[in-house]
């Protein structure tokens, strides 16, 4: 007796249409689904097993992809969704607190859910939350009642320099519309693009590897010889990819440049382009930066009505198209090859290097990525000269950096100055010292996965060089904590950020995060036992040594820094006397 034969449900409508909207793009996967996400509130099998079959792939594909990432929910919903950030620049200023309130004040608006998330980037408005797809911060305790409300707080102004600052990317901010071509024209905008077009391409590439220009996404690789290694790949066509997908703790500065110059970053793309010979571009950027991705876009159009981007850019036979790729919350999609995969329509892990993006890349294609901050440098650099560059700064790596400074200081917030700054300086002279009552205890500097610096590294100059030292740069940020934080309640915090956001694929990541954040989250409580602290140590090694990616690698910085400078107040924590 043979079985019945099972048909298939006839396909959903709206779903044919949405996928038809994205011309069946398997690239656009993790765009479809968001997009439907949204829609039904939550994921439904039947409607993946939809998607998947206009795609052409398995459906365990498609599901797999759709419970990858964060901001995609796997089952139906509410309308309104709240995600409070748990980061540990929120958590610093009070976060917990705030989604207490946050729960208690939404008990009275039915349709609302109340969930954490991992850092929106918007450690400027801490603490963050993002509303739907609205930011949102920053938001204490007392003004969680008004987010059901429509109150959002207010975006920080860097129009003002600093005192002591010297700018070049931000140098047009709040001087530029950035939602105005014509005002970007005004201030210069593709100038930068105007003088690379009347280049040849190995020349713009020269003048580039002579500025000294260092990769802004943390790692400070040399950006002209990235750029030669895809200008001499052979095969085509060859892409461009910019990094936006910001989705670190402590870093910001690639939104603040999308929002004040966008312009800016999408000359930088074209110089790129035309130097490395590749005519398409992505911009991927983080799922929570929508209202920056729409910015991108009008940017994107604008150049493109304008004669600066698409056919013929001003007029040659250069020819280059920009597409805005929205991620859906993933931070492992900050490194390049799980970003790849992602905008490849994937699951954001991270891929088996060698080998490389410049020679197989988006595609298997040559394809060179660098990040928003590399880009807004490079027009200027074009315009003036790789001399004039050099000049800027008298420390080893040429030119200016954004950094990022926050916690128990006067005056937190973003600012751009030369190499080879010290923490005191950075502190003193551009964060307006400590906070009255607060006194220097330790800084957490580059990122979520930089250095612990006691007060005893505070006058060693800060550059790509300096982790050695005990001092990493990263993407230049500054976490400055006083008295009343323990390095340990710190570093548990970043662990709980670390094992939220491992996407799974290698065992002592995906472990060695989760075993250290019970650890230290039991450190924390008071409740610590005998061996505790030998076995962070232990497990910084594996993860160092054996994980896959950067991701799990790079979580040994900040527990050997903590571990090494501030042993007394783990082994206090050990025994259970808690900080």
């Amino acid at each position: 007796m043979t079985k019945p034969h099972n048909k298939r449900k006839p396909l959903d409508p709206q779903i044919v249409e949405l996928v038809d909207q994205h011309q069946r793009d398997l690239g656009a996967l993790v765009e479809i689904l968001r997009e439907l996400d949204t829609r039904q509130q939550g994921l439904e099998r039947e409607a993946i097993a939809d998607v998947a079959h206009l795609l052409h792939i398995p459906d365990h594909s498609a599901y797999g992809v759709a419970s990858f990432y964060s901001m995609l929910s796997m089952n139906k919903r509410s309308s309104g969704i709240l995600r409070v950030c748990d980061g540990p620049v929120c958590w610093l200023c009070g976060a917990d607190e705030t989604r207490r309130h946050v729960e208690a004040a939404l008990q009275a608006h039915p349709g609302w859910t109340v969930e954490r998330t991992s850092c929106l980037g918007l450690c400027d408005r801490a603490p963050a939350v993002l509303v739907n797809d609205e930011q949102a911060g920053p938001i204490s305790a007392d003004q969680a009642a008004g987010l059901a409300a429509g109150y959002r707080g207010a975006a920080t102004d860097y129009a003002q320099p600093r005192p002591g600052e010297l700018r070049v990317m931000l140098a047009k901010t709040g001087l530029v519309d950035p939602d105005s071509l014509d005002s970007a024209l005004a201030q210069g905008a593709y100038q930068g693009l105007q003088a690379a077009l009347g280049h040849t391409p190995g020349e713009v590439i020269s003048i580039v590897e002579a500025s000294g220009l260092a990769g802004r996404g943390g790692a400070g690789f040399p950006v002209g010889r990235k750029w030669r290694f895809v200008h001499q790949a052979e095969r085509k066509p060859k892409y461009v990819i910019c990094n936006a997908d910001e989705s670190e703790p402590l870093i910001f500065k690639d939104r603040v440049l999308i929002d004040t110059n966008p312009h800016q970053v999408l000359e930088g793309m074209a110089i790129a382009g035309y130097a490395t010979g590749a005519s398409e571009a992505f911009i991927y950027i983080r799922g929570e930066y929508q209202q920056q991705a729409a910015r991108l876009e009008r940017a994107i159009h604008q150049a493109e009505q304008a004669g600066y981007l698409g056919e013929k850019v001003m007029g040659s036979g250069f020819s280059y198209k920009i597409h805005v790729h929205l991620g859906a919350g993933a931070y492992i999609c900050g490194e390049e090859t799980a970003l790849i995969e992602s905008l490849e329509g994937k699951r954001g892990e991270p891929r088996l290097r060698p080998p490389y993006p410049p020679t197989a890349g988006y595609q298997g294609l040559p394809t060179l990525v660098n990040n928003v901050e590399t880009y807004a440098a490079v027009p200027a650099i074009i315009s003036n000269g790789a001399e004039w560059y050099r000049y800027l700064s008298a420390a080893q790596t040429p030119g200016t950096k954004l950094y990022m400074i926050l916690g128990h200081i006067n005056h937190p917030g973003l600012f751009e100055a030369p190499f080879g700054l010290t923490l005191r300086q950075v502190i003193e002279e551009f964060g307006g010292g400590m906070r009255p009552g607060s006194e220097f205890h330790f800084a957490l500097t580059g990122g979520a996965a930089g250095t612990i610096v006691p007060g005893s590294l505070m006058d060693i100059p800060i550059d790509y060089a300096s982790g050695s030292k005990g001092v990493s740069l990263g993407a230049g940020a500054f976490l400055i904590c006083d008295q009343s934080v323990s390095p340990v309640a710190l570093l548990s915090q970043l662990l709980h950020f670390f094992a939220a956001e491992s996407c799974g694929k290698c065992t002592p990541c995906r472990v060695g995060t989760h075993r250290s954040h019970a650890i230290l989250s039991r450190l924390v409580a008071g409740q610590g036992q005998p061996g505790d602290v030998a076995e962070l140590h232990e497990l910084a090694e594996y993860m160092q040594e054996a994980s896959f990616c950067g991701l799990g690698q790079s979580v040994a910085t900040p527990m050997k820094t903590a571990l090494n400078s501030f042993p007394d107040e783990f082994q206090a924590a050990e025994i259970g006397k808690a900080s």
